[in-house]
C-alpha cells in the first residue's frame, strides 16, 4: 500500500488528466498513481477553493501539501500579482505540479520539496492546505504549529477537513495555536477552517 505523503520509487505510472472549472476558470490537471485524488478533484479541495478570498494586502501564498497542485495553481492563475509557493514531500506530486503549471500557462509559482515546513525559507501572508490526514494527527497538528510560525503578522490560514476525520479537534488546535478559528463553511461533512495570526 503506497501513501500519497510518501515517496515510492517502485510504484508504476498511470498518467491521466481531467478538466475542471474553478471559480469560472477552466483548468486541466495531470495526475498519476501515488498522488491524492488522482481520478478527479477531491470534493473537499473544491469546497476549499470556492471559499478562498485573498485581498490586495496578501503578496505571498503557500500551498502546503500541494499534491499535483490544484489549490496553489488556482491561486496563482486567479491572482497573477501574488507569488505562490507549492510544497510537498512527494516527488511524483511535485513533478505533476510542474507539468500542471506549464499546462495551465502559469508563471508566478515556485515548486519545492519539503516535509511540512522543514525546507521552507519564506514567510507568507496566507497559507492554505488540504492536510495529509492519513499521515496522522501529530503530523497535521505540527503543520498547524509550523504554519503559524511561517506566517507574517496579520497572515491568514485556511484548511479543509472532514468532520469524521477530525475537524472538531482541528478547530480546537487552531484556536489554541492562533488564538482564534472560524468555521467559514460546512458542506457535506467538510469544514473550512480559517484562522488569522494577530
Amino acid at each position: 500500500m503506497s501513501h500519497y505523503f510518501l515517496n515510492d520509487s517502485k510504484l508504476d505510472h498511470q498518467i491521466k488528466s481531467y478538466e475542471v472549472h474553478l471559480q469560472g476558470t477552466l483548468f486541466r490537471f495531470f495526475t498519476d498513481l501515488g498522488v491524492f485524488s488522482k481520478e478527479y478533484l477531491d470534493f473537499g479541495t473544491k469546497v476549499l477553493i470556492d471559499s478562498i478570498e485573498l485581498d490586495t494586502q496578501i503578496k505571498t501564498v503557500i500551498d502546503m501539501g500541494c499534491g499535483y497542485g490544484p489549490i496553489g495553481l488556482f491561486i496563482a492563475k486567479t491572482y497573477p500579482e501574488k507569488q505562490v509557493y507549492l510544497y510537498d514531500i512527494n516527488e511524483r506530486a511535485l513533478a505533476l505540479s510542474e507539468k500542471n503549471m506549464e499546462e495551465n500557462k502559469i508563471k508566478n509559482v515556485v515548486i519545492e520539496q519539503s516535509f511540512l515546513f522543514d525546507a521552507v525559507k519564506v514567510k507568507a501572508d496566507a497559507i492554505i492546505t488540504n492536510p495529509p490526514i492519513r499521515a496522522g494527527k501529530d503530523t497535521v497538528f505540527k503543520l498547524y504549529e509550523d504554519a503559524y510560525l511561517n506566517l507574517n503578522p496579520g497572515g491568514i490560514f485556511y484548511a479543509v477537513i472532514q468532520k469524521k476525520q477530525g475537524a472538531p479537534s482541528s478547530f480546537t488546535k487552531l484556536t489554541e495555536v492562533f488564538g482564534n478559528c472560524t468555521v467559514i463553511d460546512k458542506i457535506k461533512g467538510y469544514w473550512i477552517l480559517f484562522a488569522k495570526k494577530q
